[in-house]
């Protein structure tokens, strides 16, 4: 199992340059995580990408769907405490510590390529593009 962060899942369901490694990232390991903060974060990727008018919505309520069903059973809450904690740590936003906090706590590396994460937590954190472009 591995904690993903929602651009991780973005790459996956958004064709793009970082799409292949998200799909290596998946064979690697098919039982992905995450906090249930990663809907409401997929949900404004979509909505950006709709109010853009590069995304129809029947292609975004397939993806949310499409993604929903993947995290299914996998997606969970995080203590408060733990989040804050992190935050006084490191710095990075309570929204990104989520993901970190769940990692921590399920015992699991998180993939991501946000930059500050990966420097402020690198025992715990893996970036995508270890897993190739």
């Amino acid at each position: 199992m591995i904690v993903v962060d929602t651009n991780v899942l973005a790459a996956l369901w958004l064709p793009g340059h970082q799409t292949r490694a998200a799909e290596r990232a998946l064979r690697r390991d098919s039982e992905w995580a995450a906090p249930l903060l990663w809907r409401s974060e997929l949900r404004n990727v979509l909505a950006t990408l709709l109010r853009r008018g590069d995304l129809d919505l029947a292609t975004a309520l397939e993806i949310s769907d499409s993604a929903e069903d993947q995290l299914a059973g996998r997606e969970f809450a995080v203590p408060s405490a733990a989040v804050l904690r992190l935050t006084d740590e490191s710095r990075c936003t309570a929204y990104d510590c989520e993901f970190v906090a769940l990692a921590l706590e399920l015992g699991v590396p998180l993939v991501t390529n946000d930059r500050q994460l990966l420097r402020a937590f690198p025992e715990r954190t893996q970036s995508l593009t270890s897993f190739g472009t």
